[in-house]
């Protein structure tokens, strides 16, 4: 009997991982979840679950049966857990951040001691570059034939209330859920390699024999740029991000930023790894990612993607990490510098002091030249600037 197992049901893993193992045809689809109303919603309406997936042109559902959802804080349901996690032959995480790991550890840890000689895959998808090691190190015993991978999730998704839900004709998880699940139709899911890892059922997974690359394009090209679309169509007053299509200049700096700043870095950085990280192929890239964020099917609310102000100005995250790989090879991030400022600005206020010291609190201390270099950056910005750079 084939198991899958996944932690976390939010809309990765309905979207993604559920999805795939639906398709790929596992006897049983077993859900670690805490939330208890959609575990016992879930439940009472025999395992069947909907998503809303947004096409080019529509929004068409998805309906996946014979889920079994538990609830690990349950002792009762915990033993179910340990003993799928015994059986499994693919798992996937799929939580709001390897924070989370410490709690699931110790049941998947049970469950593979049980059987410890058995070949599985784990595919951790906490939009961490380093989420399958970090799983590895909290189950902390080794099992020669478990394999923690990593994963580059290029496809955009989120949670909607029931309410709105009824208002946009969506479907609900299941009847009586209080929120649905809305996913682009994009599927193309990077997976690190592993041994026997071509045995795999789970669909829609993409081995890369090195999949750093492909981790930095999505972090320092999708979501630096997603997010500086998002802060650019706030000063803008805009409230969804498809609204930013009746901006084309606007549509057009994000794309000089994607292409000359991002792109023109990451290419000379990683030239000769794929053709992803060619001119051609990045342009292409940034292309089709413009097209897919700003997609109207999604009802992508820009505030949603300038939450979390201070996670998204951290050292190494979506904006200043994309400022340092720029700088590193010796180009100027003159767009991507000014969606900094703007954040700065919305979440310190605009003078500089206050600017520098909310910075102190985010970045790595000591205080050092590379520090300061990238806050005079910032601060010297033009936020107010018109938005046709030209490179």
């Amino acid at each position: 009997m084939s198991t899958f197992v996944g932690v976390g049901l939010g809309p990765i893993q309905t979207g993604i991982f559920l999805s795939g193992a639906s398709l790929g045809g596992f006897d049983r689809i077993v859900i670690a979840e805490v939330d208890e109303h959609i575990q016992q919603v879930v439940n009472a309406c025999g395992g069947e679950i909907t998503i809303n997936i947004a096409g080019e042109d529509r929004v068409y559902r998805e309906t996946f049966t014979n889920i079994e959802v538990y609830n690990p804080r349950q002792p009762t349901e915990l033993e179910k857990l340990i003993a799928a996690a015994a059986e499994a032959d693919e798992l996937a995480t799929a939580l709001p951040s390897v924070n989370f790991f410490a709690a699931t550890a110790d049941w998947l840890r049970e469950g593979f001691s049980r059987n410890p000689d058995k070949l599985r895959f784990i595919y951790t998808a906490e939009n961490n570059n380093h989420a399958a090691e970090e799983l590895t190190k909290a189950v902390g015993h080794s099992f020669n034939n478990t394999h923690y991978l990593n994963t580059v999730v290029g496809k955009m998704s989120g949670v909607v209330p029931a309410a709105e839900c009824q208002k946009q004709n969506l479907a609900t998880l299941c009847p009586s859920a209080d929120r649905g699940h809305l996913v682009e139709e994009f599927n193309r899911i990077l997976i690190s390699e592993a041994p026997g890892i071509e045995k795999r059922k789970v669909q829609g997974l993409l081995v890369k024999n090195n999949l750093y690359p492909f981790e930095e394009a999505k972090l320092y090209g999708h979501n630096a740029i997603h997010f500086l679309l998002g802060i650019l169509g706030k000063q803008a007053g805009r409230e969804y991000m498809s609204e930013l299509r009746e901006l084309p200049e606007l549509m057009q700096t994000a794309r000089n930023a994607f292409v000359n700043e991002s792109g023109a870095a990451l290419c000379a950085k990683w030239d000769g790894v794929d053709s992803l990280f060619t001119p051609q192929g990045y342009q292409e890239y940034a292309d089709d990612l413009l097209q897919r964020m700003t997609n109207p099917f999604l009802r992508d609310a820009i505030d949603r993607i300038t939450r979390d102000l201070w996670r998204k100005l951290g050292w190494n995250d979506r904006i200043i990490g994309t400022m340092r790989v720029v700088l590193e090879q010796g180009i100027q991030p003159e767009i991507i510098t000014r969606g900094a400022k703007l954040a700065a600005i919305e979440l310190f206020d605009a003078d500089p002091l206050l600017i520098k010291t909310g910075l102190e609190g985010i970045w790595p201390s000591p205080w050092r030249a590379e520090q300061e270099k990238l806050f005079q950056l910032i601060i010297s910005a033009d936020e107010k600037s018109p938005f046709s750079f030209r490179h």
